[in-house]
Formats: structure tokens, sequence, C-alpha cells
């Protein structure tokens, strides 16, 4: 039997996989937020679009439940991992997949794929390359007011961008009543990922999370590596840190050349087709 979709999460970060070599879909922005919408559609955190093949590579789209598109992201990179795996695509362990945010290398741990390890690349500090309006500089413990409170915040890009905001102890709460405001902040033109960041020693760290685009999060890869090359920069904790997130734990090795290596599970949820009436709206072109 063919299927319209495979759903995965990954520590409850859900997403769904729509393979265009099995199913052609118009993927608008209203579209894209009609399935992602979990009263009226299928319901996740997003949408991974793929396998693209192009000169011998593996290319994935990344589409927010808002209907925008993300350059890259941890958990959805993982969990395509592990769908190209189920669906049969791959011939190895260890192979690369192209995102907008950049080339990554993965590698499945074990024979079910449902450990994976990425290399997400090399963060940056500097502001230009995130970005962050101003001067041009490494955004390291600066300044910022939100509704009268003072932040210390330090900003990055591991190929889409965060802002990384030590505290002495996190909340959702704090990250539904501040993640909006930051994320749609005027510094930073194209919005930005934040996380709310407690260390717990120099091996363990605590976070909570507001994605662009997608809002309160359970877990986020890209935020687990921002948040630990934030406090490895700032002298908070060694380069061998396990995340702490509402959903699970994440396991993130900064190696010396500053490639940030991510490792952590992935889940298979359902498979299933669009009945007649949500194909027929997602499918107009």
């Amino acid at each position: 039997m063919d299927f319209h979709f495979y759903k995965y999460h990954a520590l409850g970060n859900d997403y769904i996989v729509i393979d265009p070599n099995k199913t052609r879909v118009n993927l608008s922005e209203e579209n894209i937020r009609l399935i992602c919408h979990r009263n009226f559609g299928i319901g996740s955190d997003g949408i991974l679009y793929g396998p693209l093949f192009q000169n011998d590579s593996i290319y994935l789209r990344i589409l927010n439940p808002d209907g925008s598109e993300a350059e890259k992201s941890g958990n959805g990179i993982r969990i395509f991992s592990r769908y190209l795996f189920d669906a049969g695509y791959l011939k190895s362990y260890q192979f690369y997949i192209e995102t907008l945010g950049g080339k990554v290398h993965v590698e499945l741990l074990d024979s079910k794929a449902n450990q994976i390890k990425v290399d997400m690349g090399q963060v940056t500090f500097y502001s230009t390359k995130i970005p962050v309006a101003g001067t041009p500089r490494e955004v390291i413990s600066e300044e910022l007011i939100i509704n009268e409170r003072k932040f210390t915040v330090s900003c990055l890009s591991i190929g889409n961008p965060h802002c990384v905001i030590p505290l002495n102890a996190v909340s959702r709460e704090l990250a539904e009543e501040l993640g909006p405001i930051i994320e749609n902040y005027k510094l930073f033109p194209n919005r930005i990922n934040v996380q709310f960041l407690q260390v717990l020693d120099r091996n363990n760290i605590k976070i909570e999370i507001w994605e662009r685009g997608a809002g309160y999060t359970l877990a986020s890869g890209s935020s687990s590596c921002a948040a630990a090359s934030a406090a490895f920069q700032l002298g908070m904790v060694d380069s061998d840190v396990d995340v702490h997130m509402p959903g699970g734990t994440i396991s993130i090795i900064i190696s010396p050349d500053g490639h940030v290596h991510m490792t952590g599970s992935v889940t298979g949820v359902s498979k299933g087709c669009f009945s007649d009436d949500l194909l027929a709206q997602i499918s107009n072109c």
C-alpha cells in the first residue's frame, strides 16, 4: 500500500514526512499550515519534504507550521534520516543530506536507526552571518531589554539563527511569555529561535525553547547545539554536554575544529493517507 505521509517524533518534536517521489501536493503556505494544524489537518511541528535528488545528492526541504521554510533542523534531519532508512533509500549507515543551511553528515548508530548522530557543522557568533542588525560584531553577552527586563544574550548561527539567554532557572511559562517577542524583535531581520538556558553542571544544561515559525517546542536539535555552543563559548560547560528538554535529552560534543555533533533518538508514530476531502484541498494548484 502506498502512503501519503509518514509521521515521526524526536523527543516529542513531531514531523510529517511527505515524499515527492510517492505523493504530489501543492505545498503553498496555506496548505502547509493546514496539514500541520492539529485540529483541521494531520498535526505536526513541521513538514519534511524529500528526498529530492540532484547530482547524486539528497536534498531536504524543512517547512515550519506557519508556512515558512527553515534552513536547518537537527531533529528534522534525524527524522528524515530515519525515513530514508525505513523507505530503503540508503546504501550505507553514513551519508550526507543537503539543506538550505548547508550539507550535514549523518551516521546511523544502530540496526533500526533509532539513534542517529549528525555533524551539524560549525557555529558562528558573527552578526552578519546570523543575522543580527547593527555594527558587524560577535554577538556575545549583549544586553537585551524585553518588557522592561534586562537579559544577557548571545546569538549565533548553526545554519539557522539562535538567541541564547542564560538564566538561573527556566520554565515553559517564561518561554511562552518572552519567546514570541524575542523571535520577532527588531534586531533580528529573519526572526530568530530562542533558547532559555540553565546550566546544571559542567556537562549538563537544561533549556526551554521557542522556535521560529513553530512556537513552544518540547525539543529541538539545532537549539540543543546552539545552547551548548553558547554555554561552551561563555566558559560555562565543557565540550561534552547533555541537553535536557521537556521531551528528553540530546547529547552534544563540540570537537576541537568547532564542529558540533548531535546524537539523539527518533521514534516512528504513524503512516497514512490523506482523506479525499483533505487531498482535494492540498492538491489544488
